[in-house]
């Protein structure tokens, strides 16, 4: 029977199988309070992988993930994701951010800062502890900076969601925290511009950057012109010409997404259309994405090693969050239990972090194995985030309420 199948119907098994099995475990399992959908659908893409399904069945995943399956699934994946990063660049509030620059910066670096310093030791610990996590073409301070990064990232749109679910997002601290996390959105991205920049290839990238400013400028002058329907078309063949001109000059992709969303205003958009096209984004194509992601664990050096250094870029993660929200709760004397669910909330990890590392691997910085201690590492973040937080805005519901009413 397999040999009569084409390339066309093993695909759709495949995606049969992207949609179904987390949607059963989401929905069967009553998952949601810890661990959403979306965190479900990467914790499937995992048990789909080579490590998993592949070890236990590889008759059956050779056949379902043949290499034509997935060259396939890796072209929507890249897109998905494209698309998914262009959404976080549009939505940043960079005026709101200058607005409260003094309380935002001292946050926002020390949010970052903190868990990045943890995370270079974790690193140093890891290359110390046993050979086979930097990548062929990676140099120790790429790799080390890589995984700093990692451990300090925050999932801005993961974040939007949970906040919606804890009924915050509105809320004067649910505004705050937006502005902590897109500050630190674009540290992420510039930090990652400059692992990735290539000294052979470094005209390129100067054109890159300078032409992107120039070009750049027309663009936001033809947008103003437009009617938010074309502009919605517009935007995507922008996303695509920068998403290649960033590819050309050796940045990566997506850093050409993030930049052309990030020099667009959110309010040439429709509030409600944008939200309903980042939630089909993630409806319709993340979910690809996430299997993707999921075929490029690799437990080849031993899952105790990996589920260790997983467990060290945890503590360095969630520990340095914690550390640098209360070291900025004392300078700025915030009310008592504010840094603790600020440092919580700012710790969720997957997506940005997720898609971080894929660039790194992509990019040959870090090895599969690095990958995947990575991924076990923002999936635990992940689920961490809303136990620990439900119950501490139960206790603090009068001071969100009553900070809500001094506002208004």
């Amino acid at each position: 029977m397999h040999a009569t199948m084409s390339t066309t119907e093993v695909f759709l098994i495949a995606m049969l199988l992207i949609f179904t099995v987390p949607y059963l475990i989401w929905r069967l399992g009553k998952t949601e309070y810890f661990a959403p959908l979306v965190v479900v659908q990467i914790v499937t893409g995992i048990l789909l992988g080579p490590g998993i399904l592949g070890a236990a069945f590889p008759e059956y995943y050779d056949f379902v993930f043949s290499k034509p399956v997935i060259q396939s699934l890796n072209g929507i994946a890249w897109w998905a994701v494209m698309l998914f990063v262009f959404i976080a660049g549009i939505e940043l509030d960079l005026q709101k951010a200058w607005e409260h620059r003094g309380e935002t910066s001292i946050t926002a670096g020390l949010a970052l800062g903190t868990p990045m310093v943890l995370g270079c030791f974790a690193a140093v610990f890891m290359l110390n502890f046993q050979s086979g996590w930097m990548g062929p073409k990676g140099q120790s301070w790429q790799f080390i900076v890589g995984i700093g990064m990692s451990c300090a990232v925050t999932a801005l749109p993961i974040l939007v969601l949970f906040m919606e679910k804890l009924e915050i997002l509105r809320q004067p601290i649910g505004q705050r925290i937006l502005r902590y996390a897109s500050m630190d959105d674009i540290a992420i991205w510039g930090v990652l511009a400059l692992i990735l920049m290539d000294w052979e290839r470094v005209g390129r990238q100067m054109a890159f950057l300078v032409g992107f400013g120039v070009i750049g400028y027309a663009f936001r002058k033809l947008m103003w012109q437009l009617g938010e329907k074309d502009r919605w078309y517009v935007s995507l063949i922008w996303l695509a010409a920068v998403g290649f001109a960033a590819d050309w000059a050796g940045l990566h992709f997506m850093v050409g997404a993030f930049l052309a969303g990030a020099i667009m205003n959110a309010d040439w958009f429709n509030q409600k259309h944008m939200d309903t096209f980042r939630h089909n984004v993630l409806l319709i194509i993340m979910p690809v994405f996430f299997l993707s992601t999921g075929l490029r664990t690799n437990w080849t050096m031993g899952g105790e090693a990996v589920f260790v250094a997983a467990g060290v870029l945890l503590v360095a993660s969630v520990a340095g969050k914690l550390l640098g929200l209360h070291a900025a709760g004392r300078i700025l004397k915030w009310e008592p239990g504010e840094a603790s669910l600020i440092g919580w909330l700012l710790q969720t990890k997957a997506l940005i972090m997720i898609i971080f590392a894929n660039v790194l691997l992509d990019k040959e910085i870090i090895t599969s194995e690095t990958f995947t201690a990575l991924l076990l590492m923002a999936v635990a973040s992940t689920m961490l985030t809303v136990p620990i937080v439900a119950p501490m805005l139960q206790r603090m519901k009068s001071l969100i309420f009553k900070t809500a009413s001094q506002a208004a």
